[in-house]
């Protein structure tokens, strides 16, 4: 039988290259997850705990103490003390790490598992306190990844337990913004939302420019020239800040929470909630910068400039107004959009002329209407603004009545008064069927005959219900539309001398070419002044544009 000797282990100092007495240089990992004032008490008593611990015993040697505050640990992306403490060790400056428990060292088997072999290999170890283990035993590293899956568990039941507390805030209306990076806010001492105005002058410029007729771009270099500075803090405005701030419904005073979602409580990636969950829209949640009707102004403005020709899904949110004219101009033969195109040799015989789109594609066939000049169209404008302000308080009344004589004459006080009685009388009627039915069991076939009967008359009067509500909503916003006109109006008493860009852009909603002599423009409050040559007429009609 073979002889076998025991050779004894060598101390880790020794293996080294190191005195046998050497002493272990020993540091310890602290960690607390949250930043509240309870928490940074524990924290602070865990560093002062963790370095009288190492300083009494005589075979260590103190290290040092690497602490993370406020953190949470799905992952190490934020632990900056706990990077700081994997690169001191692999530089060789200890020779084991102390911490409380694998939850303090890391929440998730991957990395826990990554980042004790990896100092595992240069010959250091981790002691988990509350576990009783040591990496560098042989039973370690079972143990630690039984543990670590327990511990990743533990870590998906806290971010379950967050999320539901963050959804019951949303259900209450509890809106939670970093106002670090939201432009026009900050916070009070209650973390409560609250203005600031210097901000805010900014963003109603945004507003205000973009719907004078500015293109998003255009918007953004008159800011960066300005040298006013985003939400972030940065000097460039892109094209997407801007973007972001105009569809922003905060802005509103309103909050639609719940936008994105976590997919991944381990790499906390978040994407957009396409209505995988549920969200949340509250209304009146802070002080708003910009009016609700302003908000839905713009809304509707970029719906708009999305559905003009030649601008696809992907593209229409970098579309620009380039020009004045740009997406108002229609050709009134096949009702596309017109182009601008520059025609003539050189810069004395160049001139500018807009042309119907469906021409330019398809050929005269398609469509027959002719290049009309841009210095033409500016002209008129100029003949039908003047004529109006000429004429403002007669334009105005006109307008007023056309809007109240038009909506009426689709609905009127008795008829909403005849809808909301019938409906009242037939929801009674439901429910004593409901009552009858539940006291003496009527016929299954004549219950539901007469249950379907009234269900469907219910459903027909609601639709019409509907149908009058719209009627007063274009009512207000063809009313609203009149006063915005008028406040632009009353500050101009004399006549225009040449094209003015901004008034175009606030008044114009369309410029419909008829013929090269005859256009009809048709502004913003539903008002068609209709010209021939140097001819000019109010359409005493009113168009629903909504």
């Amino acid at each position: 039988m073979p002889k076998v000797s025991v050779i004894p282990a060598k101390p880790m100092q020794v293996i080294k290259g190191l005195p046998k007495g050497t002493k272990k240089r020993v540091c310890a990992y602290c960690r607390v997850s949250t930043d509240t004032e309870e928490q940074l008490t524990s924290y602070e008593t865990q560093v002062t705990y963790y370095e009288n611990y190492i300083k009494s015993k005589p075979e260590y040697e103190f290290a040092g103490i690497f602490a993370d505050e406020g953190i949470t640990a799905t992952n190490t992306k934020r632990r900056n003390e706990f990077k700081r403490m994997i690169d001191a060790g692999l530089a060789g400056q200890f020779d084991m790490i102390i911490t409380k428990s694998i939850s303090r060292f890391a929440r998730n088997t991957l990395d826990c598992l990554k980042y004790v072999r990896l100092l595992k290999d240069k010959g250091i170890g981790v002691y988990f306190e509350k576990e009783n283990i040591d990496t560098l035993d042989s039973k370690g590293e079972v143990l630690l990844t039984i543990l670590s899956s327990l511990a990743q568990d533990e870590s998906r039941n806290i971010s379950e337990n967050s999320r539901w507390g963050i959804v019951r805030r949303f259900q209450q209306g509890k809106i939670r913004v970093n106002h670090t990076r939201f432009l026009g806010y900050d916070k009070d001492e209650n973390g409560e939302l609250i203005i600031n105005e210097e901000q805010a002058k900014v963003v109603r410029r945004i507003y205000n420019e973009f719907l004078s007729g500015k293109g998003i771009r255009s918007i953004g270099k008159g800011l960066q020239k300005d040298n006013i500075l985003t939400g972030a803090g940065g000097r460039k405005w892109y094209d997407s800040t801007v973007q972001k701030i105009l569809r922003n419904e905060k802005y509103s005073g309103d909050a639609l929470l719940q936008k994105t979602i976590t997919t991944d409580f381990l790499t906390h990636k978040r994407v957009k909630n396409k209505g995988e969950v549920q969200q949340y829209y509250v209304e009146d949640s802070h002080p708003a910068i910009i009016p609700k009707e302003i908000f839905q102004r713009v809304r509707e403005e970029i719906k708009r400039r999305a559905s003009l020709a030649g601008y696809s899904e992907k593209t229409k949110s970098r579309y620009s107004n380039k020009y004045a004219f740009s997406g108002k101009i229609i050709c009134g033969n096949c009702g596309s959009k017109c182009t601008r195109k520059r025609w003539g040799p050189g810069e004395k015989y160049r001139k500018y002329v807009w042309l119907c789109a469906n021409h330019i594609d398809n050929g005269v066939k398609a469509c027959s209407m002719k290049a009309v000049s841009e210095e033409k169209l500016k002209a008129a404008f100029v003949r039908s603004i003047n004529k109006i302000i000429e004429n403002k308080e007669t334009f105005l009344k006109t307008m007023m009545d056309n809007i109240n004589r038009v909506l009426e004459s689709e609905t009127n006080s008795d008829d909403v008064r005849a809808v909301n009685e019938r409906l009242e009388e037939l929801k009674e009627q439901m429910m004593n069927l409901v009552r009858l039915d539940v006291r003496k069991g009527l016929d299954h076939e004549i219950y539901d005959e007469e249950y379907g009967r009234l269900e469907e008359e219910i459903k027909q009067l609601k639709a019409k219900k509907q149908r009058f509500d719209n009627v007063e909503v274009i009512r207000k916003n063809g009313i609203e539309k009149v006063k915005e006109i008028e406040n632009i109006l009353r500050g101009r008493q004399n006549t225009i001398k040449e094209f003015d860009e901004e008034l175009f852009g606030q008044m114009v909603k369309e410029v419909k070419v008829v013929s090269l002599v005859e256009v009809d423009i048709c502004y913003k409050n539903g008002a068609v002044v209709k010209g021939y040559g140097g001819s000019w007429s109010l359409w005493s009609r009113y168009k629903k544009y909504y």
